[in-house]
């Protein structure tokens, strides 16, 4: 009898454990890793194994050792969660920061959450209570039944939590169903008995096996004992008490079926009445709890650090950060984001994020499909930077050293605890590289899926608006508008340290249209980014404000004077592309040269020529007047030596127009970096073409503009040329080959173009598609050209612009020598 009593009790104990560890398994789904899963299954044995092994101790007693096991596996599984997440600190103050903060960072943990102390102790601590209740109800009490609702609320919890972030849990659930049926059959007693139940301990029963013989006698009379006579009685060994008991299974029988139809028409009735309810609750989408804790927020700096561009221009030599080597990192600098700004109100451009808390590993934001991927690894030590945002290069997928949260819809990352000097942390990041050669052709996306990318705020400026008609007018193709906005913005305004920050709509007007004299026209990468996504959004272009940094790949300090601002826009199938509106001259247009009212009515022209006036004939002879004596050298003498001087200073001025010339090529070509002989060899490409009288209009991407200069007369035509379709199979004899390379670029060969009402006209110059590439490397990927790109780039400007000055008259190249005009169109420093 005993045996089977303990094999009841382990049976019941080993399922009461199995239910409380299903609920870490549920748990688990939104977990990385399986540790809370292993966690919390060693405190449902912990517990309730000490239960059923104490089941003859005291009550009294089993509660405070429980406890005290209790607090020392806990300690254990912090230690053991602190280990796998690295973190770093003493034992005691992580268990009190994990004690306090345990159910909001829960809550309030990115998806999938990493198991660190403060998400984990939580469920260990729930596991073990539950499964100290349940065993000591169901194995201490003989309640089985009752004992299996502390399991079973924790497990209706765990489904709580997770919520929505997981699939369904059919498994389980059928598992937790199956261990309840097997803990309430392993516990029905035999017919007879007055209930399904463990029958309770009594730790004071006796062991002695006498005291369960059925026909013991009294030790001193030898009569049968006062136990036996009631048990036989009871039995029907008794004749009366038989005759009284053969009528009670009738009657129990009865009230048996009674009671089994009231509660078979309650379950019925309840079904009726609650089960639509029930069956519409169940097709709706669970509830997550994680709506109702309030995440990590931020200051107002942070919630907008566009701010603190201004501030940061101020300062330029302020160092901000240390960075070590960006292992995997193309070019000389790498680019590191502060934070995204998607929500701009008129007033202020903001992140809007939620942040949630986050591990080590950080799930990958959406990304196209088809676009390469690179991964870049460095080390960054925070030094006067402030506030809780972590610069890491984009887009981050690991981050080691520092606790973080993290807004899944944008990327960016803050510290909850706020930034601190001599912080340091290692970011793993995923660089997206995507093919720029697909942007002429690329469109941008629209909907509800991108509303948030291109709202704006009420009562957009009149003289904003128009601005943006007038760029958007010859420019169909998303990538047009969103060049021409980048060239406008960088032909026409001038980069200054002290402009006063301020993005709102009467900011951004003045920076746009103001006076120049008085601070118009002006500004930090602040207006010039603000200016461009808000540009792009009129346009109907999605775009978004990016903050960051210029940090060197090889590593070194970031100062404040590399802070920078950049817009960035969205399109189908390549991602968020970022541009540069950033002024390459200092000496812009005045904005007035290019943005003028448009009349209403074409001016009309006169309708016939006014009549040339009329002299009347002198009636006289023409009188000679004789000089007057001792007046001087005559006018003869001063006139030739006058034209003389001058002929001697315009032959100084010549040469020395030439030789700044020479100069000027030289030091476009072979000085600075590869970005910036790429950005000389285009300007000695557009100057060639200002000298030939055809300047490249400045609405026109780098692709486009190489075809424009292949064209015979590009200025007369406002539509952009129409390449040749490449025929399929051998090409006809005489046939004119295509001048389009496979990328979009120019390349050697004869280029057809045509329009209405003329023939078709080809133009043979030397190529420029290796110009073309460079120039677009340098516009979308800063610091990816080398040197042999660079130089190539600028053989094929020089090519280029020898071949059309040699197409020019004999005069017309004399001039071309000579001509003033490059050393400020494209003024460099």
């Amino acid at each position: 009898m005993r045996v089977v009593k303990w094999v009841r009790a382990a049976v019941v104990g080993v399922a009461l454990a199995g239910l409380v560890a299903l609920s870490g398994v549920v748990l688990g789904r939104i977990f990385a890793g399986a540790l809370l899963v292993q966690l919390v299954a060693g405190a449902a044995a912990g517990s309730v194994g000490l239960s059923v092994a104490t089941r003859r101790v005291p009550n009294w007693v089993v509660a405070p050792l429980s406890a005290g096991v209790l607090g020392a596996y806990t300690i254990v599984a912090l230690k053991i969660a602190a280990d796998r997440a690295e973190l770093t600190g003493a034992l005691a103050g992580i268990v009190r920061e994990s004690l306090v903060n345990g159910i909001p960072r829960l809550l309030t943990a990115l998806i999938p959450v990493e198991p660190t102390p403060d998400t984990v102790v939580v469920p260990v601590i729930a596991a073990w209570l539950a499964g100290l209740a349940g065993a000591e109800i169901a194995v201490r009490a003989g309640r089985v039944l009752l004992g299996l609702l502390p399991a079973t609320a924790l497990y209706a919890g765990a489904l709580y939590v997770v919520g929505p972030n997981a699939d369904t849990a059919g498994w389980t659930t059928l598992v937790f169903a199956g261990l309840a049926m097997v803990a309430l059959a392993t516990s029905a007693r035999p017919a007879g008995t007055a209930s399904g139940d463990i029958p309770p301990t009594d730790p004071t029963s006796s062991d002695d096996p006498a005291a369960d013989a059925p026909n013991s006698k009294d030790s001193t009379t030898g009569a049968p004992s006062s136990t036996n006579r009631a048990t036989g009685a009871a039995s029907g060994n008794d004749p009366a008490a038989g005759e009284a008991s053969r009528g009670l299974p009738a009657l129990a029988r009865g009230r048996a079926m009674a009671g089994a139809a009231a509660g078979l028409v309650v379950v019925l009735g309840l079904v009726v009445a609650v089960g639509p309810w029930v069956g519409a609750r169940v097709g709706a989408t669970p509830v997550d709890p994680r709506r109702y804790v309030e995440p990590p927020q931020v200051d107002s700096l942070d919630e907008s650090p566009l701010n603190r561009i201004s501030g940061w221009a101020l300062t330029p030599r302020e160092p901000l950060l240390e960075v070590s080597r960006a292992s995997g990192a193309k070019g000389r600098t790498v680019r590191l984001r502060l934070a995204v700004l998607p929500d701009y109100d008129g007033v202020t451009w903001r992140v809007g994020a939620t942040y949630r808390n986050a591990g080590r590993a950080l799930p990958q934001l959406p990304r196209p499909a088809d676009v390469s991927t690179s991964v870049v690894r460095q080390d960054v030590t925070i030094d006067g930077l402030t506030g809780r945002l972590l610069p890491v290069v984009p887009a981050a997928t690991e981050v080691s050293g520092a606790r973080v949260a993290f807004d899944a819809a944008t990327g960016t990352l803050i510290r909850p605890e706020s930034l601190t000097p001599g912080l340091r942390y290692s970011v793993t990041s995923e660089v997206q590289t995507p093919d720029l050669n697909l942007l002429p052709t690329a469109e941008t996306p629209s909907g509800d899926a991108v509303a948030r990318y291109l709202t704006v705020g009420a009562d957009v400026p009149d003289e904003i608006q128009r601005l943006a008609d007038q760029l958007a007018e010859d420019n169909g193709a998303a990538y047009d508008r969103a060049m021409a906005i980048q060239d406008f913005l960088a032909e026409h305004y001038k980069r200054v340290a002290d402009a006063p920050s301020g993005h709102a709509y009467p900011n951004l007007r003045y920076f746009l249209f103001g006076p120049r004299g008085r601070g118009g026209q002006a500004g930090t990468s602040e207006q010039f980014a603000a200016s461009y996504a808000l540009l792009a959004r009129v346009m109907g272009l999605p775009s978004r404000v990016v903050v960051g940094f210029d940090a060197p790949a090889a590593g070194g300090t970031v100062v404040a004077a590399n802070a920078i601002a950049w817009p960035e826009v969205l399109f189908d199938g390549l991602g968020w592309v970022a541009f540069d509106p950033m002024p390459k001259s200092k000496d812009p247009h005045p904005v007035e040269e290019d943005f003028t009212p448009k009349p209403t009515k074409p001016a009309q022209p006169p309708s016939e020529a006014p009549a040339p006036s009329q002299t009347p004939p002198s009636s006289g002879a023409p009188t000679v007047l004789a000089a007057p004596p001792d007046q001087g050298p005559s006018a003869a003498v001063v006139a030739g030596g006058t034209s003389g001087s001058v002929l001697l200073l315009l032959a100084a001025a010549a040469g020395a127009i030439v030789l700044m010339r020479q100069s000027l090529r030289r030091r476009r070509l072979t000085t600075g970096t590869p970005d910036d002989r790429i950005a000389g060899a285009w300007s000695e490409f557009t100057d060639a073409l200002r000298l030939a009288g055809r300047p490249v209009p400045p609405h026109l991407a780098a692709t486009e503009a190489a075809l424009y200069a292949m064209s015979p007369e590009p200025e007369k035509r406002r539509r952009p040329l129409r390449r040749a379709a490449p025929k399929t199979g051998a090409p006809e004899a005489g046939a004119p080959k295509t001048g389009v390379t496979e990328g979009g670029a120019p390349h050697a060969g004869v280029l057809e173009t045509g329009r209405p009402g003329s023939g078709t006209a080809t133009v043979d110059l030397p190529p420029l598609d290796e110009l073309v590439a460079g120039i677009n490397t340098v516009g979308f990927a800063p610091g990816r050209a080398d040197d042999e790109q660079a130089a190539r780039a600028g053989r094929q400007a020089v090519a280029y612009a020898d071949a059309l000055r040699d197409r020019r008259s004999w005069w017309r190249r004399l001039w071309w020598h000579v001509h003033p005009g490059p050393l400020r169109w494209n003024r460099r420093t």
